[in-house]
């Protein structure tokens, strides 16, 4: 494939994306920016959300995962379908009754304004990293296989991608993007399929024949039974489980766009049918992974000099396959990043201007002047984005899923414990000593982690942290309460 190629599939992509935001964000206001009017269909939300729910790190971390972890990832997968049946019968409902635009207003309902802005605040900080981290993994494809060849910089490479998503954000909002996302979860599922397709036509092997070969290996093996190590098949599933609650439960962006259904019914059936689809396409995921290192195996190709298993997509389709698989991996790719960033983005500024701000107490600004403050916040925001990716690029060594749930066990951690204090307890916490809670309880977890193997007999701390640190804020909370009256 060669560079001008990419850029111009690039440009296409995103020139089409451009279309749909300019229908979707015709006579846009507030209202349709941060709920979409609470008119959009289901199951287009349902579908929308595979794509902003796997983004760019699945579609490159993921299958290159299969080589070091098997498909032991299957484990949090499964945990994630029990997660979405709790968030869909425990936190929908409330968000509902109470008719929330940004979901952490239930914490100054509950506790007061302390804990209401110690839980906006660390959202805004995990979906400014996580979505940081996300897009950091499709910016470096893009500098390495597009813009190096014209010698831009990183940082401009990472500008240009920005500016993008500004653009097409600006004015609509969660309306433009829950019509986005659709598009591009279908060019993502379809890169998937099409890239196991050719693998398996370039082997000259059948797809059951492929399908034989990869479950007759140590691939496919799920279930790790010892329990020192991170991957341990009881630490996973419940990591899967608390990871999805917190990431999709108590995450304003992913809410935000189950709140713009017509009704907690259609946001149930929503949640029900996007996480058993889900459950599937993870599963081609870790198919695919297996299928890139079978064919590495056959062809002779040498992994191992790769920087990182995040490469191992990429490099195959890109450099071995031919232009048509290579194209195919690069829409794909670009399919994966643009719903984390644009829905982060948008659930970013919908935290800030509602929970930071107050923009819906303000009665005395006109909706222009309201639309203006947006408009600031969303492009600040942006800026601050660029700036942790450009951190980022210092730290690119590991496969970055991993990274990703690492950030989530320090910082989801506090709204994870402040959440279920709020919904399993009738105590009220002395609301300015919740800061200091969710201060100490992450520090608490990353000595915990430092120290497991010298503490706990060579217990490795895994994603299951996210859990342990939920439960420090518990505790802290709890030591903190007085009985309501």
């Amino acid at each position: 494939m060669t560079p001008p190629l990419l850029l111009l599939s690039f440009l296409v992509y995103t020139a089409l994306l451009f279309v749909v935001s300019v229908i979707t964000s015709r006579r846009s206001t507030n209202e349709g920016f941060y709920l979409g009017n609470r008119k959009s269909p289901w199951y287009v939300v349902s579908y929308g959300m595979i794509g902003a729910s796997l983004s760019g790190v699945t579609f490159m971390s993921v299958p290159g995962w299969v080589g070091t972890s098997q498909f032991s990832y299957f484990m949090i997968v499964i945990g994630y379908l029990f997660g979405y049946f709790i968030i869909a019968n425990v936190l929908l409902p409330l968000y509902y009754r109470l008719s929330l635009t940004s979901i952490y207003t239930y914490l100054e309902q509950r506790f007061g304004f302390w804990s209401y802005k110690t839980g906006a605040f660390y959202f805004l900080l995990s979906r400014i990293l996580g979505a940081s981290l996300r897009m950091f993994l499709v910016i470096w494809v893009l500098q390495n296989y597009i813009f190096n060849a014209w010698g831009f910089s990183f940082w401009l490479t990472v500008l240009i991608f920005i500016l993008l998503i500004i653009l097409y954000t600006l004015k609509g909002g969660i309306r433009t993007i829950v019509w986005t996302d659709t598009l591009q979860t279908t060019f993502m599922l379809l890169a998937v399929v099409l890239s196991i397709v050719l693998i398996t036509k370039d082997l000259h092997i059948s797809f059951s024949g492929m399908i034989s070969q990869i479950f007759a290996s140590d691939y496919t093996n799920i279930i790790i039974t010892d329990w020192t190590p991170k991957n341990n098949f009881i630490k996973q599933f419940f990591s899967g489980m608390f990871i999805t609650i917190v990431m999709t439960g108590l995450d304003q962006e992913m809410m935000q766009k189950n709140l713009s259904c017509r009704n907690i019914g259609e946001a149930k059936k929503n949640m029900i049918t996007f996480s058993l689809v889900l459950v599937f396409v993870n599963f081609m995921f870790l198919f695919l992974g297996a299928t890139l290192l079978f064919y590495a195996n056959n062809k002779g190709i040498d992994l191992s000099a790769l920087a990182s298993s995040d490469d191992i997509f990429p490099t195959i389709t890109l450099k071995y396959l031919g232009p048509i698989a290579g194209l195919i991996f690069f829409i794909g790719l670009i399919s994966a990043a643009y719903p984390s960033a644009d829905g982060a983005l948008t659930s970013l500024t919908t935290s800030f201007t509602i929970d930071f701000i107050g923009i819906h107490k303000k009665s005395h600004l006109s909706e222009k002047a309201k639309i203006k403050i947006r408009y600031m916040v969303h492009i600040v925001i942006a800026l601050v984005m660029m700036a942790v990716i450009l951190i980022f690029r210092a730290f690119y060594d590991k496969a970055l899923i991993d990274k990703l749930f690492t950030i989530a066990g320090y910082t989801y951690g506090p709204l994870l414990g402040l959440y279920a204090f709020g919904l399993f307890t009738k105590l009220k916490v002395r609301d300015g000593l919740t800061p200091v809670i969710a201060v100490i309880s992450p520090v608490l977890c990353y000595l915990l982690s430092e120290y497991s193997e010298e503490l706990f007999d060579g217990y490795k701390f895994g994603f299951e942290l996210l859990i342990v640190n939920g439960l420090l804020t518990f505790t802290g909370l709890l030591a903190a309460s007085r009985k309501a009256r």
